[in-house]
């Protein structure tokens, strides 16, 4: 789940302009726990929360910048709001993900923490760094750091000193790469290694996937939960939550073609996310659950060909199958089969299946399920191969 909170929220903007005076901003009933119950309600396993957007604003205590959550009534300026989160993610079994905007307009830093003259860039060197330091050192593990576009500042012994095991987002030490846009959507095929050269780069997004890549790196897509597209929380009237069956598609095309799925939840001006947020979260949740919460029939195997015996004969609409990454990606093209009165009839074909792929058709009733692969790198490594009746 992502999570973004900062003055615009207050300047009913998606860039903090610097209009509000701080003493204006006062979320009294901002409660760590609720964003937590609220990821935990739709399966989020992570919460990454914006602890600094480009404005400069900084949520957690720090000497680096005095615009941010010290200079707040809030708590008497003395609120924490990454502690409270941390210990939120701990209570509820959930990864902690941080997000450090290197543009900084406070400290006069453009796009990747770009400063206009040496001694400017050196001086936000050190703050960055600083920042960066204290997010990853004092409030317990951390599960993935976004930079969120690329990183001119060099903080590759910071991540191995205080996030060894974090996967990063962007910039030159990436380990996850972003989709290409935030509509929630991963495009297919979308294969996890990249060329060695489009990884340096630190900004490769799906379209460099390439089945001859050498470095692995998989694919995060982020997308909000609300139209007009907006990552902070809006008062304007148009402001429209997505349908059920939209964030369905979402999961569908994202998760469903191997990736990582971060929706976003925002906040108000209270500090909680909304009552009719929190609702539509709970609903996509229960219905995924629905879907997907119990198999037909599962199983796993090796090789060319993995078959699956139903318990009896039944009618099914999906068929989800992950692969042992561990191993690589392997399988480069297969088809599904399920047996129905004594034959073999295909129920769908794709090629790259990689963490998971979910696979939809038309609902048949079938006694048996055949994953066959029909091209590979190496002998496929099938962890689960899963019957399902959804009911769409």
């Amino acid at each position: 789940m992502f999570l973004c909170l900062d003055p615009c929220t207050w300047q009913n903007t998606e860039y903090d302009n610097h209009t509000i005076p701080l003493s204006a901003i006062n979320p009294d009933k901002l409660d760590t726990d609720q964003w937590a119950r609220v990821a935990k309600s739709f399966g989020a396993k992570q919460i990454l929360f914006v602890a600094k957007h480009t404005g400069g604003f900084c949520w957690w205590q720090t000497q680096t910048s005095d615009y941010g959550v010290r200079q707040l009534p809030w708590r008497g300026g003395k609120g924490d709001v990454v502690a409270d989160l941390a210990a939120s993610c701990r209570k509820y079994r959930l990864k902690l993900a941080l997000y450090l905007s290197p543009c900084d307009d406070v400290h006069g830093a453009a796009v990747g923490g770009r400063c206009k003259t040496t001694a400017a860039q050196e001086a936000y060197n050190r703050v960055y760094r600083q920042q960066l330091t204290e997010l990853l050192s004092r409030y317990g593990p951390v599960g993935e750091v976004w930079f969120d576009g690329i990183c001119v500042i060099e903080v590759g012994d910071i991540l191995k000193r205080h996030a060894p095991k974090a996967m990063i987002f962007q910039g030159p030490h990436a380990t996850i790469r972003w989709a290409g846009s935030e509509e929630g959507y991963i495009p297919y095929p979308a294969w996890n290694a990249v060329p060695e050269t489009d990884a340096r780069t630190g900004t490769a997004t799906a379209q460099h996937g390439s089945l001859e890549g050498a470095v692995w790196l998989p694919l995060e897509v982020n997308t909000v939960n609300v139209r007009p597209h907006c990552w902070f929380w809006k008062s304007a009237p148009e402001r429209r939550l997505k349908s059920l069956d939209e964030l369905m598609d979402c999961y569908h095309r994202s998760v469903g073609h191997g990736g990582v799925f971060l929706l976003n939840q925002t906040p108000d001006t209270t500090g909680l996310i909304p009552a009719e947020d929190a609702r539509q979260a709970a609903e996509f949740g229960k219905e995924l659950r629905r879907r997907f919460g119990r198999a037909v029939a599962s199983t796993r195997g090796r090789g060319d060909v993995v078959e699956l015996a139903l318990p009896h004969p039944a009618r099914i609409d999906h068929i989800i199958t992950m692969e042992d990454i561990r191993q690589g990606e392997r399988v480069r093209d297969y088809v599904l089969e399920g047996l129905a009165g004594g034959e073999w009839r295909p129920l769908c074909r794709g090629t790259a299946i990689g963490h998971k792929k979910i696979d939809r058709f038309p609902a048949v009733e079938v006694s048996r399920v055949r994953f066959r692969c029909l091209r590979s790198a190496a002998p496929p490594l099938i962890r689960k191969l899963a019957a399902y009746a959804a009911g769409e």
